[in-house]
């Protein structure tokens, strides 16, 4: 181990920025991080043992404890539960004879849940060892567990067990393009930088994450900060269930991605980028790793690039399991080798980001939108869309429907539209945008898509009338409860609660008091916790709280209460409530309650 440890610190010229890829090696020869190994490691890389523990125990993919040489995980998202994940969960664990959570007695396989791996269009879904198994049955789980019994290597299983489709069922203006290696930086060079970042701005490209902030401006304010060292990141850690867009614009459009994040390096004036890649797309690491070797021997990368004097390269670095990675901030602590809290703001990454220093980060879509921008031109984008939304968006789209998998639409198109291309029909209400986003019902499938209207980061997922939509709620709010980083009160007891609140209420035993105190809740979580992820991880409840109060009443038929109680008013009081000053102490004393 000595050893082992000794020479992946030199490979790593000992900086704690690759604490991250360090811990992955550790975590996959031993199948957890050994104390010894932390001991090392500290020494080698001078940094407190503390740090190193406190980082191993913030990602989901490293342990402190063994798991099994084999270990299994299977993603717990509401995709993968309309398919009948846990009926297959159980009965791959029996097969298995292991106990869910733990690691069998002879230490060969352990088994647990995963909030979601990204193959939302063709689960039931999981991961051994970190890579994709995906359209799992009980015939695959068979096949699993006999050649895990006989301790078959990952290398000499059968390759169709690892198969991950691109399901692209409708191109369109992006999808379509067809661009040969170096075609956008030709353009760049040619017509100029700072006229390329004209064009941009005349495009009105927003960013794709989300967030859909000007993406000229954020390279401008980059590229006039003072310093002299500048850093771009593209951001593929989408973990919100329900997308998987980047997933499959990196399996086959991740050239021109390369080269939308260089053309962005050449206007910015940065010699280093970073491709944050989920953890769970480590089965896309080798392929991205030989397209970038290509670009350097064709002279897209590395110094004097098309002998232009830029000089740029570009890191992959894999993530190990945390959702919140993917808001910009924690991702650039974890690309700098901490846990991923986010960073107070301001300031904004555009002037202290990675290291301190300016970076641009902006999501896979976007670059790869900047790469066809760079070579048509603004008004080649701009002339598609609306009016505040220009262009397209890809989405992901899974679910009650025929065909999931992959969409592209000119921004306005209504929801109604997409749902008769995929093949949804008795359509009960869509979930926009992953947990974070909105739920919308069947009486509104004429709202369009649109930063004006319904924003998302590229999620959707459909429900038809056979569901149950507190099934949904119920998903939706354990997952954030497991995915806050416990960086603030509001969003670690305020997550946690919720998540009691609605099973009680759910399993029948709520008042209606219980759901007026479930509303003040999300209130304080909505508007006291520090990111996105605390600020959103209550529209589930309170978008369908919105839309069927009526199931939420239901709930309490049960209990005994004052017919005449006022619950619109109750709920008011409890939106008031909510902007008191001291949420956090206020939440934590409910908890204690609870307790």
């Amino acid at each position: 181990m000595r050893q082992f440890i000794q020479c992946i610190a030199e490979q790593n010229h000992h900086q704690t920025t690759h604490l991250l890829k360090m811990l992955r090696e550790i975590q996959s020869r031993y199948h957890y991080i050994p104390g010894d190994a932390i001991e090392q490691l500290s020494g080698l890389l001078n940094i407190p043992r503390t740090q190193i523990i406190s980082v191993v125990e913030f990602y989901s993919f490293f342990h402190l404890s063994p798991r099994g040489q084999y270990e299994l995980l299977i993603s717990d998202s509401i995709t993968d539960h309309m398919l009948g994940k846990k009926d297959l969960f159980d009965y791959l664990a029996k097969s298995l004879n292991v106990t869910v959570g733990e690691v069998r007695k002879d230490g060969l396989v352990s088994l647990d849940n995963a909030s979601c791996t990204g193959m939302c269009d063709q689960g039931p879904a999981g991961l051994v060892n970190g890579y994709a198994l995906t359209r799992l049955d009980r015939s695959v789980c068979d096949q699993i567990a006999a050649l895990i019994n006989q301790q078959k290597p990952l290398e000499e299983w059968p390759s169709e067990l690892f198969q991950v489709a691109d399901n692209i069922y409708q191109p369109g203006l992006l999808l379509n393009q067809q661009l040969e290696q170096g075609d956008a930086l030709k353009a760049v060079f040619r017509r100029g930088t700072k006229e390329t970042l004209a064009e941009l701005d005349k495009s009105g490209l927003r960013g794709r994450g989300g967030a859909g902030f000007k993406t000229a401006t954020k390279w401008k304010f980059c590229s006039e900060e003072p310093q002299p060292e500048r850093y771009v990141v593209c951001n593929a850690d989408e973990g919100e269930p329900g997308t998987f867009k980047d997933r499959v614009l990196l399996n086959s459009y991740a050239d021109q991605i390369f080269e939308g994040m260089t053309v962005c390096a050449a206007i910015i004036g940065a010699k280093q980028g970073f491709l944050y890649l989920r953890g769970e797309y480590l089965h896309l690491h080798d392929k991205l790793q030989a397209i970038l070797q290509h670009r350097r021997q064709n002279g897209l990368l590395g110094n004097n690039i098309l002998d232009t004097n830029l000089n740029f390269d570009i890191e992959i670095c894999l993530g190990a399991g945390a959702y919140i990675c993917g808001e910009e901030s924690a991702l650039i602590e974890s690309l700098e080798g901490k846990a991923g809290i986010p960073r107070n703001r301001p300031p904004y990454p555009v002037t202290q980001g990675y290291l301190g220093k300016p970076t641009v980060v902006n999501n896979v879509e976007t670059f790869l939108a900047a790469t066809g921008i760079a070579v048509n031109g603004g008004e080649w984008f701009a002339s598609i869309g609306t009016e505040k939304s220009k262009g397209t968006k890809i989405l992901s789209i899974c679910g009650d429907c025929a065909r999931p998998g992959i969409y592209e639409y000119p921004f306005g198109v209504n929801v109604q539209t997409i749902l008769n291309d995929c093949g949804a029909v008795d359509v009960l209400g869509v979930q926009i945008g992953g947990p974070s986003g909105t739920f919308i019902t069947n009486q509104e499938l004429d709202r369009k898509l649109a930063f004006e209207d319904l924003a998302t980061g590229g999620s959707f997922i459909i429900f038809n009338s056979s569901r149950d939509i507190l099934d949904m709620v119920q998903n939706f709010t354990h997952f954030f409860a497991h995915e806050s980083c416990g960086f603030c009160t509001p969003c670690r007891v305020g997550t946690s609660l919720l998540r009691k609140q609605l099973d009680k209420i759910v399993g029948g035993h709520g008042s209606a008091g219980d759901i007026v105190e479930l509303e003040a809740t999300c209130q304080l979580i909505k508007n006291h916790s520090h990111c996105g992820l605390g600020q959103t991880a209550a529209n589930p409840i309170l978008s369908t709280l919105e839309r069927y109060p009526e199931m939420y009443h239901g709930l309490t038929r049960n209990i005994s209460f004052d017919p005449g109680f006022d619950l619109d008013g109750a709920l008011e009081t409890a939106r008031r409530l909510a902007n008191r000053d001291d949420a956090g102490a206020h939440l934590a004393q409910t908890e204690s309650e609870h307790e």
